[in-house]
């Protein structure tokens, strides 16, 4: 039996704020030295999953750059599979956007079929979590079903958030809803779903043609096979999984994997979620810097009198003479000048904190309120940033006009208007 995984990476991801704003969802930085999508496709080839297709639109260049040929998956394959990467393009006749993400593989469907696969995996390119495949398509084959979706349990509070499900005794799906207000049980869809590749086939097809459809898995094709007696089933899932599209969910996954146990063993050689690496020296820790409960990258420069405490630290980021950075994440090359402190906050690449600056902090009194500094933005001396305040990429000291940025403001660069 034949598997090729599709993997959409086409969302624009505007709920993490800043940190797509240049950049698809998938194509974020997460834990230090990864993106996100390296979780899913990492999950294919341990699997031994080589036939993979990643579907993109939203700016897609650094996802591409990315992935390149597939070399750190074992991806760069021509003749057993490998990795291929498809967008949106005019076509005669009829072609747009991806308008859902069913709409997304219907408009793709004969690449799709071209290697002759029995089943098509749909994955999301946006989500953390570790799973072996196999264990899903030995289920899918044991229960003879059309069609299987991964599923989870969470907390109640947190159900509308997902499609919610109820199945019987023997793991068949009785019903499906989408986002409900009101969900009926804590069971979600985790956005994995196993096709037989003939039944997607005429249910994209039927779906392409409704006027009254959003052209979605989860709003319109899997209640329809649902509600149309299909043999659809939901395979339970127990590992730690989390969808990162929220900044509140990005910061608390980073939480997640430095907290013991991890949630997810990155030293686990068994299955090693694979990344494209850039060349960095070892990380440089002067004397007197303390590093506590925390994550640091390649190329990192732990200054004198520095304290990181339950952070992650990508490639190249430098805390210089007595700065503090606490419960943060910091992406690559950012630079966090001598005095500065850092609490709860997201700082993007290349950001320029300055000396004795003040972003973020920690209350322990209420829920984690994060701050956001925006790629390339450079922060003057002695600032303060409050909790919640965001600052927009490419910002520079003379776009301040104020030493106090307050909860909830929003700061632009002024040479907005003459960005491509």
């Amino acid at each position: 039996m034949k598997t090729r995984a599709v993997i959409m990476a086409g969302g624009e991801g505007s709920r993490l704020g800043t940190l797509t704003s240049k950049r698809t969802k998938p194509a974020v930085p997460f834990a230090g030295k990864y993106r996100i999508i390296d979780f899913t496709l990492s999950n294919c080839v341990n699997s031994r999953i080589f036939d993979v297709m990643i579907l993109a639109q939203y700016r897609p260049h650094s996802l591409i750059e990315h992935i390149g040929s597939g070399g750190p998956w074992d991806l760069n394959r021509d003749f057993t599979g490998g990795v291929r990467i498809y967008s949106p393009y005019k076509a005669r006749g009829s072609s747009e956007w991806y308008l859902g993400t069913a709409d997304a593989v219907q408009q793709n469907f004969r690449f799709i079929k071209s290697s002759d696969p029995d089943f098509v995996l749909v994955l999301s390119g946006d989500h953390i979590y570790v799973m072996n495949y196999d264990a899903l398509i030995a289920f899918h084959v044991d229960h003879q079903a059309d069609v299987t979706i991964c599923t989870i349990r969470v907390p109640l509070e947190e159900a509308p958030r997902f499609g919610i499900l109820n199945v019987d005794k023997g793991y068949r799906v009785t019903s499906f809803e989408e986002k409900p207000r009101q969900p009926s049980s804590n069971l979600i869809n985790m956005g994995v779903y196993l096709f037989n590749i003939e039944l997607l086939d005429k249910v994209l097809w039927e779906d392409r043609t409704r006027s009254d459809s959003s052209h979605d898995f989860g709003k319109d094709i899997l209640p329809y096979l649902v509600a149309t007696g299909a043999r659809v089933f939901a395979f339970p899932y127990t590992g730690y999984w989390v969808d990162v599209g929220t900044v509140g969910s990005y910061w608390q996954a980073h939480m997640d994997l430095i907290k013991e146990p991890a949630s997810i063993d990155l030293n686990d050689r068994s299955w090693i979620i694979h990344t494209r690496t850039e060349e960095r020296p070892p990380v440089r820790i002067s004397a007197g810097a303390k590093v506590i409960d925390s994550m640091v990258t390649d190329g990192g420069v732990l200054s004198a009198d520095s304290v990181v405490e339950r952070s992650v630290l990508s490639p190249g980021v430098r805390v210089m003479k007595g700065a503090v950075v606490r419960e943060s994440v910091i992406l690559t090359d950012a630079v966090i000048e001598a005095g500065a402190v850092v609490e709860r906050a997201i700082i993007d690449k290349r950001v320029r904190i300055g000396k004795n600056a003040i972003v973020g902090g920690i209350d322990l009194e209420s829920e984690p309120v994060i701050s956001m500094i925006g790629k390339n933005s450079h922060l003057p001396e002695g600032i303060r940033v409050e909790p919640g305040a965001i600052i927009a990429t490419d910002v520079i000291p003379t776009d301040f006009s104020t030493n106090i940025i307050r909860s909830g403001d929003y700061i632009q660069t002024k040479r907005l208007a003459y960005e491509v």
